[in-house]
């Protein structure tokens, strides 16, 4: 299937979109996996629903507080414009709205690896006088790796996939804003879009297969590299 332009436009904003979203939120949702997972403090329940907040509201609702924080008005982004950095319209927010959408699934995954974690292997190696960084960095990380890899997956699918919060913050702009799912939602609001609608469709199963199944390759590898296979 030769892609024209503007489907090559929607794949690479979408990955380009993706990735960021990913890359940003992954360390963030280790650490709250690891509060949620190891600590106990008050407020703990208020941190779980907040974090899982946009799973369960509407993506609309997601996307319309999130133009309200970071709109060029809103109390957060009207700060960061002063530095440059603008969210309203702008790749970058829907990076940030894929973002929000996939962190939930990102943290649940990893802060599940962190509970299957024996706590007794940590407590060995702090006895052998290992501090607690390096404990985390030698024993905890090693160990918790399929998670992460699990949670990196599924927070980039769900961004590869996010439409109802990236269209309501950022619009659906040709070349900055319009990913591969708004993309077939424009081409689904033309007559004669449906060729190719479907054309975007089966490029969004192709990588979302793609994704899997070298997240699949790579969990193999991770698994085998400590031991567990």
């Amino acid at each position: 299937m030769t892609l024209r332009p503007e489907e090559w436009a929607a794949l690479t904003l979408s990955l380009k979109v993706s990735i960021w979203a990913t890359l940003v939120a992954l360390p963030l949702a280790v650490g709250v996996a690891w509060l949620l997972a190891r600590r106990e403090f008050p407020g703990k329940a208020w941190l779980s629903a907040l974090v899982h907040l946009p799973l369960v509201m509407p993506p609309v609702v997601t996307g319309y507080l999130l133009l309200l924080t970071f709109g060029r008005q809103g109390p957060i982004g009207g700060f960061l414009e002063q530095f440059g950095l603008v969210f309203a319209f702008r790749w970058t927010g829907a990076a940030l709205a894929a973002g929000v959408m996939g962190f939930p699934l990102m943290v649940r995954a990893i802060r599940l690896a962190f509970e299957a974690v024996d706590p007794k292997l940590e407590a060995a190696a702090e006895t052998l006088g290992a501090g607690r960084l390096h404990v985390f960095a030698l024993v905890t990380l090693p160990l918790i790796a399929p998670g992460i890899l699990a949670g990196v997956v599924l927070g980039f699918a769900k961004a590869m996939g996010e439409f109802g919060a990236t269209i309501t913050f950022v619009a659906n702009i040709p070349g900055e804003t319009r990913t591969l799912p708004t993309a077939i939602y424009t081409w689904l609001q033309v007559p004669g879009g449906e060729t190719a609608a479907m054309r975007l469709l089966i490029l969004s199963v192709i990588v979302a297969v793609g994704a899997v199944l070298i997240s699949e390759w790579l969990a193999r590898r991770v698994a085998r590299g400590i031991g567990r296979a």
